[in-house]
């Protein structure tokens, strides 16, 4: 695979394009080019309801945005790291790398049958960079605080302006549409609180508009999402034959936990499935060794593009004492010496996973430096920072204390149907109690935690959560919503300004990085980033799991193993067909 990361050189006035329609290459799918056949419905997992319909709003993994936000202007393939015209259909830069001018590709159209047009991407682009709109996109549009702008310039055009060099310029331009008539129209006479209060998950789904290859035909809450081939997609998305894609009729997501989903897989009810951990393996290689299921499995194709962390509340005014412990680093810096990651790997993934230490994925290695500080398991250390923090003395029932005889009590909450996370909350609650910290684990509806963590404020309505983010560049792994200040996704502090000397000076050297064209250069950005994070220590990363998968043997069209991966997945949904 050809990695765009490690040399990003981008041709001065370069020019790139491709006829109309979109071809999806044959080496995307084991399926020779003209068997795949029509027809079928696949059935997989899913944890939780969407919080929202409403793509500008999204910001967390989602069935029904994903559909949204699918014609991209370009795109990656699975076999490269090259960006190519997608709903565009040629695309150039000038020669200083900051204009890009981008040409649409005729015949795209909404799931309704409605044209695609260059406005609707400029709609949505307003939306994004509307500070009201809340739209966890809002930072990527800013280079040193200084807007990216998006400009019509012909009936089927568009111009990208940078004001600078940027290492995420094409993750920018793979800009997404709404429906102007929709959101646009809403946006114009509403403003952003208009557009908010559109496509909540109330909203029939006879109602929303996708340009995805699927649209939502039936939702309940709770119980699944069904789906149903948009009809219009395959007239801009073909196969190497020439056929329209997808080749599925549709697609049915069932809400369910992970337990229950090995159950529904082990019983042919779901077609997909990702084992959790190599308990889930050798459950399901039984149940195929006695022919109790006929399916395919893959143990460990690669390590997650995905962190899973703890993070401390720094914005809780109503209660000062536990405000003012978040925010010393000695207590977080002992913290960490409490996340037994091997137990977690044993307890919880059955030894599937490996040990992470920073926001840096895994499978994301190039970006990796073993000088960064890393902090194992020890308690002994955590007690000797937890008495810097003033905690060197227990009450009667053995919790740490300080000089005021006040405890370190407080919730960590995680999403609840994740086994894996709840566990995750309760082993490491159970070595913070062995060293006198008074944990509760608590579970809550993914909504509610997504809802909490994403609060803003002096007072934020959580104490410490454990979640994950996925997604990520390997361009530059460093996400201005997560890293910098104002970020959208700056956890742990959503005061919107620096608390501390260690976070102004990280999200300056971002700043520096996305700026970097020479990889090298921010490369070693990139590991000073990494390093200052490790030493202030906001946030506890724990470990990242191997992936797996199965599916059932009438499933076929996966991706060819030399191509799965975190950051492409085990399939392309579109060439996905049933035998």
């Amino acid at each position: 695979m050809k990695k765009l990361f490690v040399s990003l050189a981008i041709a001065a006035i370069a020019s790139f394009a491709l006829a109309s329609p979109y071809v999806w290459q044959s080496i995307w799918t084991t399926t020779p080019v003209g068997e795949a056949e029509y027809g079928g419905m696949v059935v997989q997992g899913s944890l939780s309801d969407p919080r929202t319909f409403q793509p500008v709003l999204q910001s967390e993994t989602n069935e029904v945005t994903d559909m949204m936000q699918w014609a991209t202007l370009i795109r990656q393939g699975a076999d490269s790291d090259d960006w190519v015209p997608y709903a565009a259909e040629s695309f150039t830069i000038d020669e200083t790398n900051t204009v890009f001018d981008v040409v649409l590709r005729d015949g795209l159209r909404w799931s309704d049958g409605e044209p695609i047009t260059v406005q609707d991407y400029f709609a949505s682009y307003l939306l994004q960079t509307d500070p009201e709109t809340g739209s966890n996109k809002y930072d990527s549009w800013f280079l040193n605080d200084v807007q990216i702008t998006l400009e019509i310039t012909g009936e089927n055009s568009l111009r990208f302006t940078f004001p600078g060099p940027d290492r995420q310029a094409f993750s920018t331009v793979a800009l997404f549409p709404v429906p102007d008539r929709v959101l646009g129209e809403a946006y114009r006479t509403g403003g952003a609180d208009a557009v908010n209060a559109l496509w909540g998950t109330e909203t029939d789904p006879s109602e929303l508009i996708f340009d995805g290859p699927f649209m939502l035909t039936g939702f309940q809450p709770g119980e699944r999402l069904v789906w149903a081939r948009n009809p219009y997609f395959g007239e801009w998305n073909v196969d190497e034959a020439g056929r329209p894609l997808p080749y599925l009729d549709g697609r049915i997501h069932r809400i369910a936990d992970g337990d229950a989903q090995l159950n529904l897989f082990l019983a042919g009810e779901l077609n997909l499935f990702g084992p959790r951990n190599l308990d889930d393996i050798g459950v399901i290689a039984v149940a195929i060794q006695n022919g109790d299921i006929d399916a395919e499995l893959i143990e460990g194709y690669g390590g997650a593009g995905s962190s899973q962390f703890i993070v401390f509340n720094w914005n809780l005014a109503s209660n000062p004492f536990l405000e003012s412990v978040f925010r010393n680093v000695n207590f977080r810096q002992a913290m960490w010496h409490l996340v037994d990651r091997e137990a977690i790997i044993e307890l919880v993934y059955g030894g599937a996973a490996e040990a992470m230490h920073g926001g840096v994925y895994l499978p994301n290695a190039f970006w990796l430096d073993d000088s960064v500080p890393t902090y194992d398991y020890d308690p002994e250390r955590a007690l000797e920072l937890l008495a810097r923090a003033g905690f060197s003395q227990t009450d009667a029932q053995g919790f740490l204390v300080d000089a005021q005889g006040r405890r370190i009590s407080f919730s960590l909450a995680t999403n609840a149907g994740n086994a894996q996370r709840e566990q995750i909350t309760q082993i490491f609650a159970d070595s913070a109690r062995e060293v006198g910290i008074d944990i509760t684990p608590t579970a809550l509806d993914f909504s509610l935690l997504v809802d909490q963590l994403l609060s803003e404020g002096e007072d934020r309505p959580f104490e410490s959560i454990l979640i994950g983010l996925t997604g990520g560049s390997r361009t530059w792994p460093f996400g201005d919503s997560v890293y910098n200040c104002d970020g959208f996704l700056h956890m742990y502090n959503t005061s919107g300004e620096c608390l501390t000397g260690s976070e102004t000076a990280i999200e300056q050297l971002n700043k520096l990085g996305r700026q970097t064209l020479d990889t090298d250069a921010a490369r070693e950005i990139g590991v000073e980033i990494q390093t200052l994070e490790a030493q202030m220590a906001p946030v506890l990363y724990t470990v990242s799991p191997l992936l797996h998968v199965a599916w059932t043997s009438e499933v076929a069209g996966e991706l060819p193993r030399e191509f799965m991966g975190a950051f492409t997945g085990t399939r392309e949904i579109v060439l996905t067909h049933i035998r």
